[in-house]
C-alpha cells in the first residue's frame, strides 16, 4: 500500500505521521500522479496547528500538502490531455501531495518542462501563484518602488525576483544571511529591526509606491505608516490587517489555473526567477521538514521526495 502524511487531531509536530493508506483511484477529469517531489509551506502548519480552522476548515484524519511534480500513474475517465507516463507539476486542493501516490484534476497540472528539477517542479504551486498573484494585487510597474518583507523566504524570493523581471526597484526585507543572495538577484536588501523605517526610505531615495507582505508581525502597519496606499498592499498572512487597514490579501487562491501554471513554469524553465532549494526530506522525515520550516529562517524551500527511502 502506499503511504502518506497523515494526522488525526490539531497539535504540534508528533502528530504528523507516515501510514499505509488505500491507493487513490482518479474519477473522472483526474489523473494518479506518483509522487516524486511535493514543498512544504507555512500555511499547512498553520492548518494543522488548528490555527486557521474558521478560514480553512479541516475534517480528521487529514492528509497535508497542495504542491507536488511526479509521473502520471493512471487516467480517470474522459481523461485526453494527458497520458500514463507523462511528467507533470502541479497542486490539488484535497491536502494529498505529500504522499507517494495523490490524485490531481487535469486543470490542475501542467507538463513539466524537461530542464526544471523534480524538486523545483514540485515546489512551483503555492510560491509562485502567490508571487504572482500579490505583484497583480498591488498592480505593479516598471515605474514603481516596492517593499516585499521576508524577501528571501519560499513565496518572497519569487516575489522579488518577478517584480525585479518587472521592472520595478525592488526593496527586499530580510536578515543579513540574504543580503548577497538578494543583490544578486537585482534587489536592494535591508536588514529587518529597529529603524527599518528609515532604512527603506534610505534605500527608496523617494516614495515606495506599492508593499508585499509576506511575514506578517506588523508589515502592514508599517506599510501604511511609509505612506503606502492601502489598495497597493497585499498580505498573504496578516488577515487581521487585511480587516484593520482595508489592505488586499490575494494569494494562491486569486491565480489557481492551469494558464498561471504554465505561464511559471515557461518563465522558470527560461531562467527568469529560480526558486532556491533549502532541503530535501525522504517523506518518512516530515516532521524534521516542518521543524526546520517553521523557524522561519529558511531561503527558498524544503521539500519532501516521497519516493526517496519513505
Amino acid at each position: 500500500m502506499p503511504k502518506a502524511v497523515r494526522y488525526s487531531e490539531f497539535g504540534e509536530l508528533d502528530v504528523l505521521q507516515v501510514i499505509e493508506v488505500p491507493r487513490p483511484v482518479p474519477g473522472p477529469g483526474e489523473v494518479l500522479v506518483e509522487v516524486r517531489a511535493a514543498g512544504i509551506n507555512p500555511g499547512e502548519a498553520a492548518i494543522r496547528r488548528g490555527q486557521v480552522q474558521q478560514r480553512w476548515p479541516s475534517t480528521f484524519p487529514s492528509g497535508q500538502g497542495s504542491d507536488l511534480a511526479g509521473v502520471v500513474l493512471e487516467l480517470g475517465p474522459g481523461v485526453t490531455d494527458f497520458a500514463v507516463g507523462d511528467e507533470v507539476l502541479g497542486f490539488t486542493h484535497n491536502r494529498a501531495s505529500q504522499a507517494e501516490l495523490a490524485v490531481a484534476q487535469v486543470d490542475q497540472i501542467v507538463p513539466k518542462p524537461a530542464g526544471v528539477s523534480w524538486e523545483v517542479a514540485g515546489s512551483l504551486y503555492v510560491v509562485g501563484a502567490t508571487a504572482y498573484a500579490a505583484i497583480r494585487a498591488v498592480g505593479l510597474t516598471a515605474a514603481d518602488t516596492v517593499v516585499v518583507s521576508g524577501a528571501a523566504g519560499g513565496v518572497g524570493s519569487i516575489t522579488v525576483q518577478l517584480a525585479v523581471h518587472a521592472g520595478a526597484t525592488v526593496i527586499g526585507v530580510a536578515g543579513e544571511g540574504n543580503h548577497g543572495w538578494l543583490r544578486e538577484h537585482g534587489v536592494v536588501p535591508v536588514a529587518y529591526g529597529e529603524g527599518l523605517a528609515e532604512r527603506i526610505l534610505a534605500a527608496a531615495d523617494g516614495p515606495v509606491d506599492a508593499f508585499i507582505d509576506t511575514f506578517g508581525d506588523g508589515y502592514v502597519k508599517l506599510a501604511i505608516e511609509l505612506g503606502v496606499s492601502p489598495e497597493r498592499i497585499d498580505t498573504i498572512i496578516d488577515f487581521a490587517a487585511v480587516e484593520t487597514y482595508g489592505v488586499k490579501a490575494e494569494g494562491s487562491g486569486e491565480a489557481s489555473t492551469a494558464e498561471v501554471l504554465s505561464i511559471l513554469a515557461n518563465l522558470l524553465d527560461q531562467g527568469v526567477f529560480e526558486i532556491p532549494i533549502a532541503a530535501v526530506h525522504p517523506l518518512a522525515e516530515v516532521q524534521q521538514a516542518f521543524r526546520e520550516l517553521e523557524k522561519r529562517h529558511t531561503r527558498g524551500k524544503i521539500v519532501l521526495l516521497p519516493q526517496a527511502g519513505s
